[in-house]
């Protein structure tokens, strides 16, 4: 089972400064933690909105909002992808979260599961499945390529 453990974004991330050195190197070491354990898949954060966009589907065409957005409520600024054996085990995970990076009062991380081909029975066939699996094979290539 794939998790995606989602951190929350807000004043600070959005100020587009990095964090701290402890910070950074609490979150390598968490990170090679569940490297070790063989659970850890991939993890990024993300730039401030200020450079992103929204891109929303209106009356038939789409409209790009440019960042930054105001609703910080709703950002994100970062993720981790697990790949364990149960949600339990997830949500251990989330319980190491390094304290020095731990979201703000009011601020939680979020662990969502990612669907997988199996989730969605008679509605993926074989032939998506195998085209599904392609796909990765071919998009774990590019990154492999930097």
């Amino acid at each position: 089972m794939r998790f995606m453990i989602i951190v929350p974004g807000g004043p600070e991330t959005e100020s587009g400064t990095p964090g701290t050195e402890e910070q950074f190197a609490d979150m390598q070491a968490y990170q090679e933690e569940m490297l070790r354990a063989g659970v850890y898949v991939d993890g990024q954060g993300l730039q401030p909105t200020s450079k992103g966009a929204r891109v929303t589907w209106e009356d038939g065409e789409w409209v790009v909002t440019d960042g930054p957005f105001a609703e910080a409520k709703e950002l994100i600024a970062g993720f981790s992808i697990i790949e364990v054996s149960s949600r339990e085990e997830a949500i251990e995970w989330v319980r190491r979260w390094p304290r020095s990076c731990a979201p703000s009062p009011g601020r939680a991380l979020e662990l969502r599961q990612i669907y997988s081909p199996e989730d969605f029975a008679d509605a993926f066939s074989p032939e998506l499945a195998e085209r599904e699996a392609r796909m990765r094979e071919e998009a774990a290539r590019t990154a492999a390529r930097g």
